[in-house]
């Protein structure tokens, strides 16, 4: 079953189900879940391995992320100077980790799926989730490619995913991997849980 908004923004006050949401979210969210916003963008550079024990993944490099101070103040509009300041352009082909202002903080009996917005695969883009387990806290990071044939700039801060929480019948297991936390890469090669 699906949680509505009255039950997420009680989940929200009570138990913290996500930090960091725009007002926006916390007076008036759309459809069955919130919408998320872009906070960090992240080039991967090197090299990465994938066994059957262990695992490295890519080195990252930051470059983009958002930052409140950017924005301009009420009644300013040189959205030129803005977006300038405040945005990145994607080119056709480009991939990169992004990862969300918002972080969760997932209970026992809850589970989240993360689906792109429409306007993102619109404009050529398309977004790399994965489910939200039981038990996993901290900041969520997917990847971003322009699959489309136009570059796309983005503002940073600007809502590319839609989050919606489902309850597990008879409770889950609690994540215990190695991204509790949010982190975006290992920095060494680890040991799998």
């Amino acid at each position: 079953m699906v949680l509505g908004p009255k039950l997420l923004l009680k989940l929200v006050k009570t138990q913290k189900l996500v930090e960091g949401l725009s007002e926006r979210e916390l007076t008036n969210p759309e459809g069955a879940g919130f919408d998320l916003r872009l906070g960090e963008v992240y080039r991967i550079k090197g090299e990465a391995f994938l066994g059957e024990t262990h695992r490295k993944t890519a080195e990252v490099e930051l470059v983009a992320s958002y930052n409140s101070k950017n924005q301009l103040p009420a009644g300013v509009h040189d959205r030129d100077r803005q977006r300038k300041a405040n945005a990145i352009v994607i080119k056709p082909g480009d991939f990169f980790l992004v990862k969300t202002i918002e972080s969760v903080n997932m209970p026992q009996n809850l589970t989240a799926s993360i689906t792109p917005r429409s306007t993102t695969y619109r404009s050529g883009l398309f977004v790399r989730t994965g489910n939200v387990p039981p038990g996993y806290c901290g900041g969520l990071t997917f990847g971003l490619k322009n699959e489309g044939p136009v570059t796309v700039e983005i503002e940073m801060g600007a809502r590319f995913v839609h989050i919606q929480f489902s309850e597990v019948a008879g409770g889950g297991n609690m994540y215990r991997g190695q991204w509790q936390g949010g982190r975006v890469t290992a920095r060494k090669k680890e040991r799998q849980v």
